[in-house]
């Protein structure tokens, strides 16, 4: 289960990025995660996908 206030969720996505996963599309497809649902909520709080940096900026 992920968090549900997009500042802790904004946390949670960026440590699993780091620590676990070397994409998005990786993290969102092995833990069950809507990719667009995800992105929507953080760009609610204005922090976007750096595919680059493989982190929300």
């Amino acid at each position: 289960m992920i968090p549900k206030d997009p500042v802790i969720l904004l946390s949670y996505v960026n440590t699993q990025l780091r620590d676990y996963y070397e994409s998005l599309e990786a993290l969102c497809t092995l833990r069950g995660i809507k990719k667009k649902d995800l992105i929507d909520t953080l760009d609610g709080i204005d922090y976007h996908y750096d595919e680059k940096l493989n982190q929300f900026i």
